[in-house]
């Protein structure tokens, strides 16, 4: 009878027992293989393929030479003459068209020819844009980087010199021109190097080799990260760290006095026209020495009184 189950042969019976479903058995298969790839990352894709032949076109296609952009422009007719005399790496000496052919530039033609350093002309135009409107006086000089040196370096310099150390530090003097002005000063009168922070600081551009008349090649400057810790460094080493504030309880002649400080190893530190030594740089300082002047006259440019502190120092030392 339909739908009588217990009539015979209406179960089909096996001994074996029964099988999964696909399920169970190709579940792997079933898995998600998660996003469709881009075309042309399909190998079959005719979009791979244009890629493919891109890639080929371009690394057969001579490369171009990267833009230096860690160069440095040498600025003036003294300061290029300075670089060369110095040795300096000079990469290239660039003079302007029409420029006064005078004994420095003959000199620099000279100096340039001699150490194999290439001398091209150009329009005045094309120098001005390249030295970024620095004064060159129809003559420029590119070179690498100026490579700073470690504040230890300028020590170890005085000590091969069998000389106290006298090192100059600047804080916030942010104007390149102060920084060449210092520089200079700095190799005239006897010091043994210059430290600049890495932040918020002037640094060793055209402006400042221009301003420096050449001296950068003559004197390493150093810089730190920390201006503050550098100078407690110094003083762990045995210097006497004096800072240069117009409120100052020592005078430089006191300072410059037979058998005073001045004699000894010495850090100056000039602070920047108007805003002075910042305050945790004034509290490091063992001594505020204050420049002596006639009228009521607030500040002296920071150039112009590392100048006269440094003159002042060598001819204290001098008298030794």
């Amino acid at each position: 009878m339909p739908g009588n189950s217990q009539r015979r042969g209406s179960v089909r019976k096996s001994s074996k027992k029964p099988t999964a479903g696909s399920g169970g058995r190709v579940r792997r298969g079933l898995e998600g293989k998660g996003p469709t790839p881009k075309a042309k990352d399909r190998p079959n894709h005719k979009a791979f393929k244009a890629k493919q032949q891109a890639e080929r076109a371009q690394s057969a296609r001579p490369r171009r030479r990267p833009v230096v952009s860690d160069a440095e422009w040498v600025a003036g007719r003294n300061s290029v003459v300075e670089v060369l005399r110095a040795r300096v790496p000079v990469a290239a000496v660039y003079v302007a068209e029409g420029s006064d052919r005078d004994s420095r530039l003959r000199e620099a033609f000279k100096l340039a020819a001699e150490q194999g350093v290439s001398l091209l002309e150009i329009t005045r135009t094309e120098l001005d844009r390249l030295t970024d409107g620095a004064v060159h006086q129809g003559l420029a000089a590119r070179i690498p980087a100026y490579e700073y040196a470690h504040p230890d370096d300028l020590l170890a310099r005085a000590a091969e010199e069998l000389e106290p150390p006298l090192v100059v530090a600047l804080d916030q003097v942010t104007d390149p021109r102060n920084l060449g002005a210092v520089v200079r000063s700095a190799s005239g009168f006897g010091a043994h190097g210059v430290v600049i922070p890495e932040r918020r600081a002037a640094t060793m551009t055209a402006s400042a080799w221009k301003t420096s008349a050449g001296a950068a090649a003559r004197i390493p400057v150093a810089r730190t990260v920390n201006l503050t810790r550098q100078l407690k460094a110094y003083q762990e080493a045995g210097c006497m760290v004096v800072g240069l504030a117009a409120d100052g309880d020592v005078s430089l002649t006191d300072l410059t006095a037979p058998d005073g400080l001045a004699e000894g190893p010495l850090v100056v530190v000039v602070g920047a026209e108007g805003g002075g030594l910042s305050r945790l740089v004034a509290d490091t300082c063992d001594q505020l020495v204050s420049i002596p002047m006639a009228n009521d006259l607030e500040s002296l440019n920071a150039g112009v009184a590392a100048s006269v502190t440094l003159y002042a120092i060598a001819q204290a030392r001098t008298r030794r």
